[in-house]
């Protein structure tokens, strides 16, 4: 059995995986400005929920195409590494995929998406955190490494593009979230 708070952890990140895997469909949407979330996170999640309960799925569907899949470059890309090579040497999808494996995950056959796609490492969290019960030091680890640097420049970026309406509440309570998480690692 799982503790309450970390399913709620767990169900945070599986959250944050849905909505940069895909844009929304309208039950999500729907769902989603129904729930309610108290503590540190509340402002953000207000807003959240507002853009989600005012948000026009088709709208959603075209910003995300166009905000992060487009034709040619994306205005915003999704994948972290983008945000975290600081030389041309380095080789950090091998390392990810290394990492993956000596958790006993790896990707799926049918997925096109290379392992560094914020949802993919967010829901690589959510499994650690529910599936496999991974402890606090290992989640740690993991998320200082693939996640918490390229956050706030991921969520800034979706913040500064003008192609972006309803992903900017998204990257906040992306943001605070993974800023809560990281002080809670810090605090080990």
């Amino acid at each position: 059995m799982i503790e309450p708070e970390e399913q709620a952890r767990a169900n945070l990140y599986g959250l944050l995986a849905r909505l940069f895997y895909a844009p929304p469909d309208a039950a999500f949407l729907s769902a989603l400005s129904l729930e309610s979330l108290e503590g540190d996170l509340a402002q953000a999640w207000e807003e959240l929920k507002a853009a989600a309960a005012g948000a026009d799925p088709e709208a959603v569907r075209e910003e995300y195409e166009t905000a992060f899949i487009s034709t040619g470059k994306a205005p915003v890309t999704l994948y972290t590494t983008a945000y975290t090579i600081r030389y041309p040497s380095e080789a950090p999808l091998a390392e990810l995929r290394g990492e993956l494996a000596r958790l006993g995950l790896a990707r799926r056959a049918e997925a096109h998406e290379p392992e560094d796609h914020i949802a993919a490492l967010c829901d690589v969290m959510r499994h650690l955190v529910a599936q496999q019960k991974t402890g606090l030091e290992e989640q740690g680890r993991f998320f200082n490494r693939w996640i918490h640097p390229a956050m706030d420049p991921l969520c800034s970026a979706i913040e500064r593009s003008d192609k972006t309406a309803f992903y900017k509440p998204v990257a906040r309570f992306a943001r605070g979230f993974c800023t809560l998480e990281h002080v809670a690692f810090e605090m080990l």
